[in-house]
């Protein structure tokens, strides 16, 4: 049995039946077609997971935050420091597995004004300059503060884009780029400077958003005044870029002297931080770094364990556990889909057998063996299958554009290649397992019996 006359005669059959084939074809059209714009959807989902897990300081960074005294320690509890710069200059000296560590001293309530203005930061820190690094940030205008700036404790300071947009206005506002380096504002009723501004953090669809709305002709300033308050600034684009561009750093020493120690909330002479940050040399020995720098606390610590080490690989292992679930649930959708169709073309190639008994036992009394009958009507099977597999993938861009406009989302939807060979490979298999009952009944016709059939 030739092949290529096999599947021509597939094809034959095809348009002979156009409407019965096309309706055949649809399961295996929205199998397909779902089945990669479920793994299209999915893949945005993840990269922009991970993308903010990256933003956040990816999973080589580690926090060390204070906890409660066990049991076992509770008549040391007057004894505690917690944690302390001391700490930080032990981890600097003996925990050669990190490659960067920097305090944090949080406060609360920091509000900031500048003439009738307000912003409260969620993210209001004093740290050292490293943590520029730690917390994957970058610098669009002005300067981070350095050593020296921290040594004198100087009222100097590092904002955010949110910060910006309360305190001078937004872009979308004004109509411009706004650079706040060289003004000063007014920090819970201190005067500070400010030496530097961090670049807009926003996901990939915000920034195609942002970039389509230059293209557009200017709002009218009264219907943005009017909208004003309710947009709220442009970090609404999700907790983690609202979290980055609500940043306002400040010099630790600053931070001691001004706000902590100056209010009596704190009276000692080597302050207590709110956590330390670092980030491990190499993620293979994060267990080993995190085991390193416990045993370096414990000595500055005088065995007390009132510290804790908190990883990002559990918000790894979260993200790759909700993508594998809904890979899961979804591929168990577009197998239905799959299996509708399969069940279809089964129907229908049952269907074309009782149609052309005669034709198949004149093919079978001049010759045509058992497996010649069986290989015609797979491949024809097979035919159909590949033809709505390929409509299916191109049918799957649109459906994708048509989830966007139905249910836009933070993240855009990415068509992968490996979704487009998976999809078709379920395809090409239900053609098959769907044409092997009807192949098979077809090879088995007795030629004598078919040729009396009316």
């Amino acid at each position: 049995m030739n092949i290529f006359n096999a599947i021509t005669i597939g094809f034959k059959e095809i348009w002979a039946h156009k409407f019965r084939s096309l309706l055949t074809m649809l399961g295996i059209i929205l199998g397909v077609s779902s089945l990669v714009a479920m793994s299209a959807l999915i893949t945005g989902m993840e990269n922009g997971m991970k993308e903010s897990l990256v933003q956040m300081g990816g999973i080589e960074r580690i926090r060390v935050e204070d906890q409660d005294i066990p049991p076992y320690q509770s008549h040391l509890a007057d004894q505690a420091v917690g944690n302390t710069v001391n700490d930080v200059y032990a981890l600097q000296q003996s925990a050669p597995l990190l490659r960067a560590i920097t305090p944090e001293m949080r406060t609360r309530n920091a509000t900031m004004t500048r003439s009738d203005k307000r912003f409260s930061s969620w993210n209001f820190v004093g740290t050292w300059p490293s943590a520029i690094e730690i917390n994957e940030h970058t610098i669009e205008h002005g300067r981070m503060f350095n050593e020296i700036d921290d040594e004198n404790a100087r009222n100097v300071c590092v904002i955010g884009t949110a910060a910006r947009d309360a305190l001078f206005g937004s872009p979308e506002e004004l109509g411009r780029e706004i650079n706040p380096v060289g003004e000063q504002i007014n920090i819970s009723g201190e005067i500070f400077t400010i030496i530097g501004m961090f670049k807009h953090y926003e996901s990939e669809q915000e920034a195609k958003k942002r970039e389509l709305a230059k293209s557009q002709p200017p709002p009218d300033p009264s219907t943005v005044q009017r909208s004003r308050g309710r947009s709220g600034s442009r970090s609404s684009g999700g907790f983690v870029w609202g979290y980055k561009n609500s940043t306002v750093y400040i010099p630790l020493n600053t931070m001691w002297l001004k706000f902590r120690a100056a209010t009596g909330t704190e009276n000692m002479p080597d302050p207590r931080l709110s956590q330390i940050t670092m980030k491990v040399r190499d993620i293979n020995q994060l267990e080993a770094t995190i085991q390193q720098a416990r045993n370096v606390m414990m000595i500055t610590h005088r065995g007390i364990e009132d510290f804790s080490f908190q990883t990002q690989e559990n918000w790894a292992d979260q993200i790759n556990s909700s993508i594998r679930n809904a890979r899961m649930s979804g591929g168990f959708i577009a197998a239905i889909s799959l299996l509708v169709g399969g069940i279809g073309i089964m129907n229908i190639m049952l269907a074309s057998i009782t149609e052309r008994i005669r034709e198949i036992g004149i093919r079978k009394a001049v010759g045509a063996t058992f497996s010649d009958v069986f290989i015609q009507i797979l491949v024809e099977s097979m035919v159909i299958a590949v033809v709505g597999g390929i409509v299916g993938l191109f049918a799957s861009e649109g459906i994708v554009r048509l989830l966007q406009m139905l249910s836009p989302t933070e993240n855009t939807p990415v068509i992968t290649v490996d979704a487009m060979v998976v999809a078709f490979a379920f395809s090409l298999v239900v053609g098959i397992l769907a044409g092997i009952f009807p192949a098979m009944k077809a090879a088995k016709l007795d030629p004598i019996q078919a040729l009396r059939y009316e």
